[in-house]
């Protein structure tokens, strides 16, 4: 067994592997001392200790801060990993002492968030009163990463092809379009046919650059021989989408799903405007491999039902519209 080997299976403890993660997020040797309840000569000890057993630097330190160096990028990766494991673990077993149903950690996009993701967790809650659920907002680019250490159980959102890979199984649950939607006082709300034409002068939310979204959005404005709107902000989250809806007029696209459920509420009207870019289905996406957790087995029977009873009341709200001369909105 090699000196590396057997550092990381005897040497390191838990405290080391949460101390490298602790600095890290902090990037200081004082606030990484109050956080982890220690003094800052203690940490310094405790890091120096860890180089030493490993024979490599793993942060360097100067006045402004400190920063992983190649060998602690790797450390990290491997500290967060066994962390989530532990952490994992450590909620099991509880559970099984205080009878509880256990402890689920999920990603979710925002097209999952108010409707799928919610109406699943109170069915899961119906069947299992005690269960918790810890839930992450975010896109795939901010959430995978997290799936792959072991952050999160499962990934809930838009199953972008460009992400798939061999470690990742993912399940697709249902098909979900985008609407255009604005607040109910919006001059546009009370447009019968609004048009792109009307969008270019307005401020309109879009999703960020790296999103497939992005590019689809903005081909339907070359298709109709306009330019993008100039005044946009770029966003993924659902908070700042409805608070630039609200605050500064702005249009925004989301699913339509999301669209009717917070229409019903007030917050946003679904502009009558076709908005046909293809989508990604919306799925689950988990480790190969990975054993899951039996409350996160539970969740996504929940999100199952939930998706199958969504996908019936849309076939229904279409059969509807076509008997009277066009999809509802």
């Amino acid at each position: 067994m090699s000196s590396i080997d057997r550092v990381l299976r005897s040497n390191i403890k838990l405290r080391h592997l949460q101390l490298i993660v602790a600095l890290d997020q902090f990037r200081h040797l004082g606030r990484t001392a109050e956080f982890m309840s220690v003094s800052q000569p203690a940490v310094s000890r405790m890091l120096t200790e860890v180089e030493t057993m490993l024979g490599l630097q793993l942060f360097d330190r100067s006045s402004r801060g400190t920063v992983p160096t190649a060998g602690g990028v790797i450390l990290l990766r491997f500290a967060r990993a066994v962390l989530a494991d532990y952490e994992r673990a450590r909620d099991e077993i509880r559970a099984v002492e205080s009878g509880a149903a256990g402890r689920t950690r999920v990603g979710s996009m925002v097209v999952a968030m108010p409707v799928l993701l919610a109406s699943a967790v109170i069915m899961l809650k119906e069947e299992s009163p005690e269960a918790t659920v810890l839930v992450e907002e975010g896109d795939l680019a901010r959430l995978l990463p997290q799936l792959r250490l072991g952050e999160i159980d499962l990934f809930v959102g838009r199953l972008e092809p460009g992400y798939a890979a061999p470690d990742l199984v993912t399940e697709a649950l249902f098909n979900e379009q985008m609407v255009a939607v604005v607040q109910p006082a919006h001059p546009l709300a009370r447009k019968p046919r609004p048009k792109w034409s009307d969008l270019t002068a307005l401020p309109c939310v879009m999703p960020p650059p790296w999103a497939s979204l992005r590019v689809k959005l903005e081909q339907q404005f070359f298709k109709h021989k306009l330019q993008p709107p100039a005044d946009i902000i770029e966003t993924a989250s659902f908070l700042a989408i409805s608070s630039f809806v609200q605050q500064r007029g702005a249009v925004a696209f989301v699913a339509r799903s999301v669209a009717t459920h917070f229409q019903t509420q007030g917050i946003f009207k679904v502009l009558k405007l076709p908005v046909p870019v293809d989508l990604p289905p919306v799925g689950l996406i988990t480790v190969r491999d990975r054993a899951t957790t039996r409350i996160t087995q539970q969740l996504m029977e929940c999100l199952r039902s939930v998706a199958a009873r969504q996908m019936s009341a849309q076939l229904v709200a279409a059969k509807r519209g076509r008997g009277s001369g066009g999809l509802r909105l």
